[in-house]
């Protein structure tokens, strides 16, 4: 299930600088393309799923745990505040839009899901989230061109 689901972290650093609207579409548009076969995966899950509830456990599960493989260190798999933040942010800005995006009535049962597991799992992880649209139209336009 989800294999290497890790790899959608791949360019986490780079998609997180300098975010401004544009960047903000242009970086969505590059996950998206290169990570929509995870999210069409988790909609055929769901869609294939019986126990629903118990199907976005267990993709919440493999994703913290393609988390765990990709940033935790040492034996217990720590991960340092500051990294742990820059997931979260990450989960917010691009994970959870492109759950959403994919407009499946369960999209919200799985980003649910993924935010019980993140709260469980990872130290100080309380997040929520949003859809693409809120996130892109909270960006600022330029004022009188100077912003």
């Amino acid at each position: 299930m989800l294999e290497n689901v890790e790899a959608m972290f791949d360019n986490m650093g780079g998609m997180m600088k300098k975010l401004k609207k544009k960047s903000y579409e242009e970086n969505t548009r590059l996950f998206l393309e290169k990570n929509g076969c995870y999210f069409q995966e988790m909609t055929e899950l769901m869609d294939g799923a019986e126990e629903k509830e118990k199907m976005a456990g267990e993709i919440a599960a493999a994703l913290g745990e393609g988390v765990e493989r990709t940033f935790g260190k040492g034996e217990k798999k720590k991960i340092s505040p500051t990294v742990q933040a820059d997931i979260n942010f990450f989960m917010i800005y691009y994970v959870f839009p492109a759950i959403l995006k994919t407009g499946h009535e369960d999209s919200r049962l799985v980003a649910d899901s993924i935010c019980a597991e993140w709260k469980g799992r990872f130290k100080n992880s309380e997040i929520g989230y949003t859809d693409y649209d809120t996130l892109h139209d909270s960006f600022r336009e330029k004022i009188f061109g100077i912003f």
